[in-house]
């Protein structure tokens, strides 16, 4: 009977312990951030908004992976190696397009604080992945005293290709398919020859 009731007692505690282990038993230990950016990166979204104006969407902390894809021709394991880099690789701010979502150009911040900073030392594989995808990167490091102007002006000079290839695509001629294209004057004469 003694033996019973300690296997009992001994089958409780180890009851109790288990459930503190297991995930039923710990509350998650989170609390809501009181913001979602860095003052400074508050203060810098506020200037691309005002830098871009209307033309652009401005997404904010996109992953690598979700603005490139791996070509059809690349084999498994040279894909699968570069989408595991690229997963693990953060862009602070896209520029997109409004109506499609087509990305334009990726813009990073470089933070000289601490003692390593942010960001200080260029990520080659992220600077060599979008060049390879023909996307513009912007480094810019910040700093307090930016104008709205300083950032317009390093924008539309990375979007210098962009807005070149808009030109383009504007004066091609766009076939009107109300119109069809033929002739609108008759080729030969509807009366017999004489």
């Amino acid at each position: 009977m003694e033996l019973a009731l300690i296997l009992l007692m001994l089958l409780i505690v180890v009851a109790l312990g288990a459930m503190k282990l297991s995930d039923n038993g710990v509350a998650f230990p989170f609390r809501r951030k009181t913001s979602l950016f860095t003052p400074a990166e508050q203060t810098f979204l506020k200037l691309i908004e005002q830098a871009v104006g209307n033309e652009f969407r401005i997404v904010c902390r996109v992953k690598l992976s979700d603005l490139l894809q791996v070509r059809q021709a690349t084999n498994k394991k040279q894909a699968s190696a570069a989408l595991s880099r690229a997963s693990s690789r953060q862009l602070d701010f896209v520029l997109c397009d409004k109506q499609d979502m087509s990305p334009i150009m990726a813009i990073d911040l470089v933070h000289n604080q601490g003692k390593d900073g942010y960001k200080t030392q260029r990520d080659w594989f992220v600077s060599g992945a979008l060049d390879a995808a023909g996307m513009p990167l912007a480094r810019i490091k910040v700093k307090s005293g930016y104008s709205v102007d300083d950032i317009r002006e390093c924008i539309e000079h990375k979007l210098l290709p962009y807005r070149r290839m808009q030109q383009r695509v504007a004066q091609t001629p766009t076939l009107n398919p109300a119109k069809p294209n033929r002739p609108t004057r008759p080729l030969r004469s509807s009366k017999a020859a004489a």
